[in-house]
């Protein structure tokens, strides 16, 4: 069992629907929501290195090679970070399906059943083309960034992101921020078993994640960020 049941029962849940309502942009904050045991072996397969691949957005495209990259200015590049890209070898296959189960149970029955309990809305993958590729691990080293933009998307409903980072440094930076209202925005530290869910159409849920600032090259910032869709 992934979840913590404790924090998935009837009453629980109207707590996080009425936390959610009221603030601005619909968002709330639940720690402790997953069996920390089973973080722990996810994050031991996210740890080796050979497993990520570079990624980078812009503005005007999304997953753009180097050339392209090197191409546009400063000023509209606005995601650089690492995406998992599992390859099995006889000796990982089996801890690596653990990280792989993961993402599957984060699509499944129970855990969309959840979201769709807190959001009030029947989340469904019968209209997304390969819902796989909305449920995926990533890391911020140093040099990255993931500059001010909206997830907002036809019929995208609920966007979760989950932190795997063990004894984060609050100096480190790192903090998801939501633009908010009235110039306030909201910092959210990326602690581990730290889940973060919001409405990607709310009023202020811009968001970009503060710079870094860690030195060591072998450093990272862990997370997994899924999307889900209504019909």
């Amino acid at each position: 069992m992934w979840l913590n049941s404790k924090l998935a029962i009837d009453s629980v849940i109207d707590t996080y629907r009425t936390s959610l309502l009221s603030s601005s942009p619909k968002y709330i904050v639940i720690d402790g929501l997953f069996d920390p045991a089973k973080l722990d072996d996810v994050l031991s397969v996210l740890q080796q290195s050979r497993y990520w691949q570079s990624q980078q957005h812009t503005y005007a495209a999304l997953y753009v090679d180097n050339a392209e990259w090197q191409k546009t200015s400063s000023d509209q590049r606005f995601v650089q970070r690492d995406v998992w890209r599992y390859v099995p070898t006889d000796s990982s296959i089996n801890r690596a399906n653990n990280a792989h189960a993961f993402l599957t149970y984060l699509r499944g029955g129970e855990f969309t059943a959840l979201l769709s309990a807190i959001f009030a809305v029947a989340l469904t993958d019968v209209n997304v083309g390969e819902p796989e590729i909305n449920t995926n691990y990533f890391r911020l080293g140093a040099a990255d960034f993931i500059a001010q933009h909206a997830d907002d998307s036809p019929g995208r409903e609920v966007c979760m992101l989950l932190y795997f980072n063990k004894d984060w440094n609050h100096t480190a930076g790192g903090e998801l921020t939501f633009l908010g209202t009235d110039d306030t925005p909201i910092r959210i530290a990326p602690l581990f078993n730290r889940c973060v869910l919001f409405d990607p159409s709310s009023i202020g849920s811009e968001h970009w994640v503060e710079p870094l600032n860690i030195v060591q090259t072998t450093e990272y910032r862990y997370n997994v960020t899924s999307w889900y869709w209504s019909e």
